[in-house]
């Protein structure tokens, strides 16, 4: 009988295989069967043991299509689909049949990611006085406290808030670190847009409130859409558009890039999201472009900004990142190496609750967290 061989950390693993030559490097391990088996992507912990006869296994850098049951538990109790346990393989391997195990390819993986249920989740940034910022999202922009989470051992609190559930609705999370007062904004993030009925109402209320307004509500440059800008406490722009009853209210993000088309191409293809319109400005010198998941007049989206002849931004401390829902971060984190991602943290649980998580960047550094559908919603009911 096979058995299945724990994972090693992901520390350990990922110095395991950086230091094999994948393309060409061979490990004699014992075989399930006769046939050879191919271990997917760089995950070199997990093998087969069993009886003779042995057989070659090959670590190649191109993600294995079928991966039914890669690491299917959790790093600290890893299962076996019944499927594949009758089959005889191990999670994450292929019998090969005497040839290569057929890999993904970029259609393949395109048409995965658009079929992965996501959504924008929330997004995280810090704040130099948390309860100072509660009170100035909850009184001037309509926001509720959701939940609150103090972890003293790591000196550091979080606060989220938003316009309805997290299991359902976009939110904001705060993080705010003890003793740290000031963060630096940067000049690549832009703002938070916040869809209201009354642009000028709300301004208004604000203003009583003690609020800064930035810009007075008015057409937007270029369009008709009715706008203002206003700021919080820590200098965090917030764009409000004046627009009917919405499911969404907290509804953009928007970040500046230096490559609008490749930026666009990595969100499409790496993540699965949709061009929902693009705006070329030549009078004001910039182009944006809204990805998303869905209409923007309905779900958070994230909107791009090119500004022309700029192609790097300083991304300061302060924004942290956005947080997307996956079924599947194992194969989220293939498909963002795929298309030139980057992982900065490999698909795993998070110590201590669980819940599996994966990072990246994209092309112009910009984080994202990718979470395990199925753990976001066991946390929320923690």
């Amino acid at each position: 009988m096979a058995r299945l061989l724990l994972p090693l950390p992901f520390a350990a693993a990922a110095a395991a295989s950086s230091s094999l030559h994948l393309a060409t490097s061979r490990l004699r391990v014992p075989a399930v069967s006769g046939t050879p088996l191919v271990l997917s992507g760089c995950y070199p912990s997990i093998f087969c043991e069993g009886g003779p006869p042995r057989c070659d296994v090959f670590l190649s850098p191109v993600p294995v299509a079928r991966r039914e049951g890669l690491f299917a538990g959790r790093v600290s109790g890893v299962t076996m689909p019944a499927r594949l346990a009758r089959r005889g393989l191990c999670a994450g391997a292929e019998a090969g049949g005497g040839s290569a195990a057929q890999v993904v390819g970029s259609e393949e993986a395109v048409e995965w990611v658009k079929k992965d249920r996501r959504r924008l989740l929330h997004v995280v940034y810090r704040v130099g006085d948390l309860d100072k910022t509660i009170k100035f999202y909850t009184e001037c922009l309509g926001m509720k406290l959701l939940r609150k989470r103090d972890i003293p051992e790591e000196r550091y609190t979080n606060a989220f808030l938003g316009y309805g559930p997290e299991d359902s609705h976009f939110v904001v999370e705060l993080t705010y670190n003890y003793g740290v007062e000031s963060y630096d904004i940067g000049t690549g993030f832009g703002h938070f847009g916040i869809a209201v009925e009354d642009v000028a109402k709300t301004v208004d209320l604000i203003k009583a409130k003690g609020g800064t307004v930035t810009r007075e509500p008015g057409p937007v440059k270029g369009g008709k859409s009715v706008i203002a800008f206003i700021e919080d406490p820590d200098g965090y722009k917030f764009e409000l558009i004046e627009r009917g009853p919405t499911p969404e209210p907290l509804c953009q993000v928007m970040l500046r890039v230096g490559d609008l088309d490749r930026a666009i191409n990595f969100y499409e293809k790496a993540f699965g999201m949709e061009l929902l319109r693009k705006r070329d400005n030549p009078q004001y010198k910039y182009t944006i472009a809204m990805m998303g998941y869905g209409p923007e007049d309905k779900n958070a989206v994230l909107e791009l900004t090119y500004n022309y002849g700029v192609t790097e931004y300083d991304k300061g401390n302060a924004y942290a990142q956005i947080a997307i829902s996956t079924d599947d971060v194992y194969k989220t984190a293939e498909v963002v190496r795929l298309n030139g991602g980057k992982i900065t943290r490999e698909p795993g649980p998070l110590p201590g609750i669980s819940t599996k998580i994966t990072a990246c960047t994209d092309p112009d550094g910009w984080k994202t967290v990718f979470v395990d559908n199925i753990d976001f919603l066991k946390e929320l009911e923690e």
